[in-house]
């Protein structure tokens, strides 16, 4: 790969905005385009490149906004088709490019395609969503809703099911028939012609059934429809028919994929998307695979999957980068020290990330640290995924505190929290009263405080970003990861063309010592250069290099 191979994002570094609690422009207790316009000088002073933007479309959030009831137009929530035009003009006029999320699994059960489907079976609109035939007693088969409970939900009048992965309000599109694929390509133009840059597709591996729908044993069905019989087909005709011809930026959201799936998603040979996002090392925290339980995250197995999605990816394909997003709970929280070492903790996480191979994504707040808020009870809550776990831990018997605990450290909410801005009243974020209380430490922990302290976060932050556009290794470098078993260090080389990156971040409190000799790298002592650290006075010899609580550095070795 040369410079002139490379496409923008490849050295690019992407912010996701959730804008229902980014900045409220007014008092609605919601966030809107126009404060997303608003703060667009504080985003180019961080130093990124393009904004993600969660649904705007019009929605009856139930999933807030994943629920599209119309393609087409913006929720007025957020405020008008004119708002987002100069959205689009004052972003590119900061040279920030501006990516949409589509979601096109499925739709809200509010959208006009639904309510014609629902009304009668000869209706066009029937087969555009998956139906099967019940009864009220006896689904389909036992596939399981990602939210909980049945993927099926009756319709008396018709005496059908149709599949829902998602809430029972948000339907999922039948892509086996030509005509939704089209509208699909419909949609995905409509918002190209109106200058934006590109899409994140949500949950985009998904959209391929096995069609016959079988049971699943003691499963929950997923394998039946993760990376699904003919979803690499309909990726390649999408991109064929609009993304290409647009020369659009696509990033897929892959739920539950593999390695192999995610080399032909991603591989410009196969022409389907420019780079996958995956959750596999956001996983090491589940026990058993199980999300709503509560354990110590496994760091030797973050660092594998880390490596092996690294390796996976080094030579067709292209990473998503990130540890935070709208559906995550905050990473200084997850991985980190809220306490005791914050900002090196999280200066440490962003040094991990960033550092790999592919595009880092920031996810609003991150920047500044953000954490999850700790509610202590669960009317403090809004996300829907959450709201059923709650009712289904009870129903198991659980205790109430247990509960809690494990909400407080899973819940999607965590991500949530209005964006804290300054330690006035509500954080910032709105002029009304929020749609989510605020996180409390707001006080200490806003973007003001950090933009008037040197030693933030959020100038730690804008270093990495600078570092990926001035240091050719971070976009060519190959990735070996040293140290695999260390109880304490993630290390890993950077190297490309005779020269090399070694990355080490301590993700424990404990003061730990460099074992050189156990890495190729015995040749290299003094005279090594620091190129970024979390603390000042970092050595430069790595024979008696000690790492600190939560130290992470990033040093250039002179030949390798």
């Amino acid at each position: 790969m040369t410079a002139a191979e490379l496409s923008w994002w490849q050295t690019a570094t992407i912010y996701q905005i959730y804008p229902k609690s980014f900045k409220d422009s007014g008092q609605q207790g919601t966030g809107d385009l126009q404060g997303i316009i608003s703060k667009l000088d504080y985003l180019k002073k961080l130093g990124i490149d393009a904004i993600w933007l969660t649904p705007i479309y019009c929605s009856p959030q139930i999933d807030n906004g994943y629920d599209i009831s119309d393609y087409y137009n913006i929720d007025p929530s957020y405020g008008s088709m004119e708002d987002f035009e100069r959205l689009i003009e004052e972003a590119h006029t900061r040279n920030i490019k501006i990516i949409m999320d589509l979601v096109v699994n499925h739709t809200s059960t509010e959208h006009q395609w639904f309510k014609e489907a629902i009304r009668s079976e000869t209706s066009p609109y029937h087969n555009y969503y998956i139906w099967r035939k019940g009864n009220a007693e006896n689904p389909p088969n036992n596939w399981q809703s990602k939210f909980g409970g049945s993927a099926w939900e009756f319709v008396p009048h018709l005496d059908k099911y149709y599949l829902h992965l998602f809430a029972k309000e948000q339907a999922d599109l039948n892509w086996e028939n030509p005509n939704v694929r089209q509208e699909v390509q419909k949609v995905v133009e409509f918002w190209l012609k109106k200058g934006i840059d590109g899409f994140r597709l949500d949950v985009i591996n998904l959209i391929s059934k096995q069609q016959d729908f079988p049971n699943d044993g003691i499963g929950d069905g997923r394998r039946f429809y993760t990376d699904g019989p003919h979803v690499h087909e309909y990726l390649q005709e999408l991109s064929k028919a609009v993304f290409i011809p647009w020369n659009a930026m696509t990033v897929g959201e892959m739920s539950s994929t593999t390695i192999e799936h995610c080399q032909q998603y991603s591989d410009p040979a196969s022409r389907e998307l420019s780079m996958v996002f995956n959750f596999h090392h956001l996983k090491v925290d589940y026990p058993n695979g199980e999300k709503w339980s509560k354990a110590p995250f496994d760091f030797i197995s973050l660092k594998k999957i880390l490596a092996d999605w690294q390796k996976g990816l080094a030579e067709r394909g292209w990473n998503a980068l990130f540890w935070c997003n709208h559906d995550q709970p905050r990473v200084v929280s997850r991985f980190g020290n809220t306490s005791t070492y914050f900002k090196q903790s999280a200066k440490m996480l962003a040094t991990a990330i960033h550092g790999l191979r592919g595009t880092p994504y920031i996810y609003q707040g991150e920047e500044i640290g953000m954490c999850n808020p700790d509610y202590t009870t669960i009317d403090a809550y809004q996300d829907v995924e959450t709201i059923n776990y709650y009712q289904i831990m009870r129903d198991q018997g659980m205790d109430e505190g247990d509960i809690m605990s494990i909400i407080q450290a899973k819940s999607r909410d965590n991500s949530r929290t209005p964006m804290q801005w300054d330690n006035s009243q509500h954080a910032g974020f709105t002029k009304g009263t929020p749609w989510l209380k605020v996180a409390d430490n707001y006080h200490e922990l806003n973007a003001e405080s950090a933009l008037n302290d040197e030693d933030s976060v959020f100038y730690y932050y804008q270093q990495l970003i600078r570092l990926r556009k001035i240091e050719p290794l971070l976009t060519y470098g190959r990735f070996q990861l040293l140290l695999e078993k260390h109880p304490s260090l993630f290390a890993y080389i950077r190297e490309y063309n005779s020269q090399a990156l070694l990355v080490i971040c301590n993700f424990y409190n404990q003061y730990v010592d460099f074992p050189l000799q156990e890495t190729p790298l015995n040749t290299y002592q003094e005279n090594v250069e620091v190129l970024l650290s979390n603390y000042s006075g970092t050595t430069n010899n790595l024979a008696t290099l000690k790492l600190r609580p939560y130290e992470a550095v990033i040093f250039k070795l002179p030949t390798y």
